[in-house]
């Protein structure tokens, strides 16, 4: 019978998938084993070879706990919402949620084929509602806490308004906004509800702020650093630049220290647990304040009001009109960020309102000069909306709501430069707060770098140095964070011709920006030490800075000196003669005596932006009153994505659910409305701003543990049951995105009470990746002619009519071929080509090619290129009429010679044509046969290149396996007892995957088990003892067969609940040896003689043998050596 891997495996897919054979049981009396992957975004291109990787590893792992009797839970479901669904919909108009269904299906489709044992009975998507439900219910969880520093975990925010209650907020010990007033129990009581909000939204741990953001004008949205690769975005290679924005934001970096804790007590790799410390990056030292000097340039700025001017202005802000005063009585409360001024002017206009925070001018329509107005308006920065006097009178709220939004979503402005304003006083006096792990160096500090984005270099920078700090300023911003961050060899900066202060000194110190500086790192401003840090070094030399050397007789002539270790300060007034260590201390401790500075535990991780400017993303259960966002209760979950026309930003740069036209929130009715409606007064606008990529993945691990839950995230029984997962294996891409912000949020759960455990993973396993061989045409990009004789004359000619491909190297000297390389030359009539024509012997051919990407499809094992097929590819239109020459050098014509292309091995990705469908591989050789050579290919964490004809060899050995259990066509297992041998086959085979599967070396068992097949079919062996306990080892790798042979074994249930074969060590121990017997030091005989035999015994065994006595001849040998379990000589 033969091995059919095509039916069987479709067969027992279908068996599983009926019989419901990996469900999970959350009430087992079996330990539980949770087995986890991350689970995949469904593109449109589907799995390629290299994404199931780390899926047959986990699944290996899983099917194994449960022969060894564990209740194994192996669930998977889709992270689908994502920008590709989105950027489709965009083009096409067709709903990213039926582009993502589709995708589902075929993702769904390939993954049982690869044969996993998921429990699919618990499939979870981001993009369904009743899975994003709870996504908004964590939101609405973390916006109702605070983080208590004095008890170290978040409380609910009830906790924190009974201490305002009672005391006020001096003893209030909190992870918040900085530069919070401090206000008593009673002042407290006496705020408005809109001002209570407002104080409580600096301490939530989810709140709204102005955030540097990376925002992508061209998809309209703001992208996170690993969506833009060189200053652009991944997808589309559009323009990104960093922009302040009014955003959600979470406090992670209020479990920093928790974060770094946590990695002590989970089996992560190291290099893994390296990135998210270095991202959380832990520094100890000081906090210095730096005072900026006054400037005369900033000082001679502002537009002065006569005294008569201005007090016809405070007549104007006493008078208001009907309309006037309405909109007033609307806006006059708002606080903070958002405060309004009335009658207020800008240059010489005077404005009706605005918010000077948020450069912001709301102005009544109809004055006569209001192009004039705006054109000014645009150049100091300044958006400006305006409104009738009939729109105020007839919907103020209405009104209202635009200015909200117009504060919460401001448009980009180019500035130019700005003139001072005559209500603005100039007598600012600005501050620069820097973090260093160095207050021992403060006298050696020569210079200051601000990020380019720091709120404070606009304010700073003088008109004689603006012109070069604002071409600075928009260089930057093409470039990501992450590629500032890794560019260390690029020095660039600007000075802003401001100083500051030195706090010990008073000297003044030069302020600089660079890029190496960021806004969002730090306080994103440094204090420079050019003599202790070489990067400050580098800076200073390359702009002529001074550099004072603090170091007591050390040399920095050839560059910085960054040992603290026996070094002491120099040139340091009260530090001098100390070493670093007691420096350290007393520089601290003057800094907080003299109180311009403290000593600091400082981190560089920042709060997580958690606003997305999309469609395609969870939306915010959040509407906004009086412009403060109001958690809607978590009874009305979920509010779904509305319908949209369009799924682009609105034309008034508003994120795509601004297209909606039913996206309001009903306060009294309690449900999403028509935006008509916003006129009454229970009605509010929506958040417009969807979550990010990473919060639905960032919780997916503890809704599979009750994934049909509708009343609750999760059971208490579930989640106490499963607690955390036991082994994740995932991609190390994710280890400061996906998986840091998964630990943050299992964190806060665990303070909550939600959860029982702190780390949701205990052990974590790093995938490599499977890399694409990729194949090369080499198109002809120029040809060089030169005199063979002496080399002086040449001629250079490009781009032939008709496309010429060679292979890799190629040169020639055949005369046919050069008359066709200068035939196929525009203007080939040329004079020179003649030339060239009548004397070819004389002339030399030099071909330059550039590579291109075929398919690998249209290679064979022989690399040999389907020539037709290239052609006629959809990516080839431009080669329908192309040359190739082949490896002989001739013109390919049908098949007189052959093309090879070039390999090389790169990422496989579509991109590249290198991909290679799993589809195709189980069709020809069988998802078993897949599942084995990717195990085989190499160590899990390591890279390899795919190489379908390897596959072959691990295809051959499943027939191998089949035949054992076969006599020609008939199944035959023999009830006999095995002998020695063959149990000694099972048990080593046994103890080698065992150890294998432990320790995660699933490549060393596949060679294992061929080892095994081929030493068990040659000892013949067709015993069920043996034969039945391999169908078992083989099953995790290779379940098709093993089920199927475990079928016809008579056995009934899946061969997924057999216990796992248990070694025995003593079918390893050898009882006999085989010991070769030598004559003078010459091998001669072998013979199998007990290991127990004793010296004297073997000797008269040996002695006796028919063979030794032939050797002998009659002779007595002059000494017999004997070392038992080892050698026999017999000497003379």
């Amino acid at each position: 019978m033969q091995y059919d891997h095509i039916e069987i495996e479709k067969k027992w897919q279908k068996e599983w998938e009926k019989r419901g054979t990996f469900k999970a049981s959350n009430n087992s009396e079996k330990p539980k084993y949770y087995v986890l992957d991350m689970f995949p975004y469904p593109s449109g291109a589907g799995l390629h070879v290299g994404h199931p990787l780390g899926y047959i590893a986990s699944d290996i792992y899983a099917r194994y706990k449960r022969h060894k009797g564990f209740n194994v839970l192996h669930p998977q479901g889709y992270d689908s919402f994502g920008l590709p669904a989105e950027q489709y919909a965009i083009q096409t108009g067709q709903h990213p949620a039926k582009t993502t269904e589709e995708n589902i299906t075929t993702y769904r489709r390939q993954l049982d084929r690869v044969g996993f044992s998921f429990d699919w009975s618990r499939e979870v998507r981001t993009s369904n509602p009743e899975y994003y439900k709870w996504t908004q219910w964590i939101f609405i969880q973390l916006f109702n806490s605070w983080y208590n520093k004095d008890t170290d975990k978040a409380e609910d925010v009830k906790t924190l308004i009974a201490v305002f209650k009672k005391s006020g907020n001096a003893t209030v010990n909190a992870v918040s906004d900085e530069d919070i007033k401090q206000f008593s129990a009673d002042e407290w009581k006496a705020f408005t509800k809109a001002e209570q909000e407002e104080i409580l939204l600096q301490y939530r741990l989810t709140y709204l702020s102005d955030t540097e953001v990376n925002w992508c004008p061209a998809l309209g949205t703001v992208l996170a650093n690993d969506e833009i690769v060189n200053g652009v975005s991944e997808r589309g290679g559009h323009p990104v630049v960093r922009k302040k924005m009014t955003q959600w934001s979470m406090r992670i970096s209020a479990y920093a220290q928790r974060l770094l804790d946590g990695l002590e007590k989970i089996d992560w790799p190291q290099p893994l647990k390296d990135s998210q410390t270095n991202w959380i990056g832990k520094s100890v030292g000081a906090s210095i304040t730096f005072d900026v000097a006054k400037s005369a340039d900033n000082e001679s700025s502002a537009v002065k009001l006569s005294f008569k001017e201005l007090e016809a202005l405070k007549e104007l802000r006493l008078n208001l009109s009907k309309a006037e005063g309405l909109l007033w009585d609307e806006i006059k409360n708002k606080k903070g960020a958002s405060k309004f001024r009335k009658k207020y002017t800008i240059g010489t206009f005077l404005v009706d309102y605005v918010c000077l925070a948020k450069n912001l001018i709301v102005e009544f329509s109809g004055k006569e000069d209001e192009a004039a107005r705006t054109e000014f308006f645009h150049k100091e920065g300044f958006n400006i909306i305006r409104f009738t006097n009939e729109e105020v009178l007839q919907n103020v709220l209405k009104v209202v709501s635009e200015i909200n939004f117009a504060i919460q979503f401001p448009k980009v402005i180019d500035k130019t430069e700005k003139i001072e304003v005559a209500s603005k006083s100039d007598e600012n006096s600005y501050k620069i707060e820097v973090f260093t792990t160095r207050p021992d160096t403060v006298f050696g500090v020569s210079f200051m770098t601000l990020a380019p984005e720091h709120e404070l270099v606009s304010k700073i920078t003088t008109s004689v140095q603006k012109k070069e700090v604002e071409a600075y300023i928009k260089a930057t911003a093409k470039r990501s964070e992450r590629d500032r961050m890794a560019d260390v060899k690029t020095i660039s900066g600007a000075f802003t011709g401001a100083y500051a202060v030195h706090p010990f000194s008073g000297k003044q110190i030069p302020i600089w920006i660079g890029d190496y500086v960021l806004a969002n790192y730090g306080t994103g401003a440094v204090m420079a030490v050019p003599c202790g840090d070489q990067r400050d070094y580098d800076f200073a030399k390359y702009f002529n800075i001074e550099i004072p050397n603090i170091f007591e007789n050390v040399d920095i002539s050839e560059g910085a000196h960054a040992d603290k270790d026996g070094t002491k300060i120099a040139n340091s007034d009260f530090l001098n003669g100390l070493s670093y260590k007691k420096a350290m201390k007393l520089a601290i401790y003057e800094l907080e005596k003299q109180g311009f500075g403290e000593g600091k535990i400082n981190y560089r991780l920042r709060d997580a932006v958690f606003s997305r400017q999309r469609y395609w993303g969870e939306p915010f259960p959040v509407y906004y009153k009086d412009g403060m966002p109001q958690m809607i209760d978590e009874k009305h979950l979920p509010i779904v994505l509305p319908e949209v026309e369009k799924y682009l930003p609105t034309e008034d740069g508003k994120p795509p659910l601004g297209n909606a036209t039913e996206w309001a929130w009903d306060s009294r009715a309690k449900k999403v409305v028509s935006n008509d409606k916003l006129k009454n007064k229970t009605v509010y606008p929506l958040e417009l701003n969807t979550m990010p990529g990473w919060a639905g993945s960032s919780w997916y691990f503890n809704r599979y543990m009750d994934s049909t839950n509708e009343g609750e995230f999760a059971s208490k029984e579930a989640l106490d049951y499963w607690k955390e997962v036991d082994l994740y294996i995932g991609g190390s891409e994710h280890a400061t995105g996906h998986l840091l912000y998964a630990r943050f949020w299992q964190k806060f759960l665990f303070d909550k009470g939600i959860v029982p455990v702190d780390e949701f993973a205990k052990k974590l396993i790093n995938q490599g990746m499977i890399l694409g061989t990729s194949a090369f045409v080499n198109r002809v990009e120029r040809i060089d002619f030169a005199l063979a004789k002496n080399n002086e004359e040449s001629f250079m000619f490009f781009a032939p009519v008709n496309k010429i491909f060679v292979e890799k190297d190629f040169s020639t000297n055949d005369n046919e071929l050069k008359k066709l390389f200068i035939d196929n030359q525009p203007e080939s009539d040329n004079p020179i080509f003649d030339k060239i024509r009548n004397d070819l012997e004389s002339y030399d051919l030099k071909i330059v090619t550039i590579p291109l990407h075929a398919d690998v499809s249209l290679v064979n094992a022989s690399d040999e290129l389907d020539i037709e097929g290239f052609k006629n590819h959809p990516m080839n239109s431009d080669y329908k009429s192309a040359i190739f020459i082949g490896a002989n050098g001739e013109i390919i014509k049908g098949v007189n010679d052959t093309y090879k292309v070039g390999r090389e091995v790169e990422k496989m990705s579509k991109s590249k044509y290198n991909v290679v469908n799993p589809d195709a591989i189980c069709e020809e050789y069988g998802a078993d046969s897949l599942r084995l050579f990717e195990m085989f290919l190499g160590p899990l964490e390591q890279a390899k290149p795919w190489k379908t004809s390897g596959i072959s060899g691990v295809s051959s050995f499943l027939k191998k396996l089949w035949k054992l259990y076969f006599n020609g066509e008939t199944f035959e297992v023999s009830d006999a007892a095995p002998t020695k041998d063959e149990l000694k086959t099972l048990h080593k085979t046994i103890k080698k995957v065992e150890e294998d599967i432990e320790n995660f070396s699933f490549n060393t068992s596949v060679s294992t088990f061929m080892i095994a097949v081929n030493e068990l079919t040659a000892l013949k062996c067709n015993k069920r003892a043996i034969l039945e306990p391999l169908a078992i080892l083989v099953s995790p790798y290779a379940p098709h067969i093993a089920e199927e042979l475990w079928s016809l074994l008579g056995n009934k249930a899946s061969i997924s609940t057999a216990e796992f074969p248990v070694f025995e060590a003593s079918h390893l121990v050898e009882s006999s040896k085989n010991y070769p017997v030598s004559f003078n030091g010459k091998m001669r005989f072998t013979m199998e003689l007990p290991l127990d035999m004793s010296k004297e015994d073997i000797e008269k065994t040996v002695m006796a043998h028919e063979k030794t006595i032939a050797q002998l001849d009659g002779r007595t040998p002059k000494k017999v050596i004997i070392v038992p379990g080892k050698i026999i000589n017999i000497v003379g």
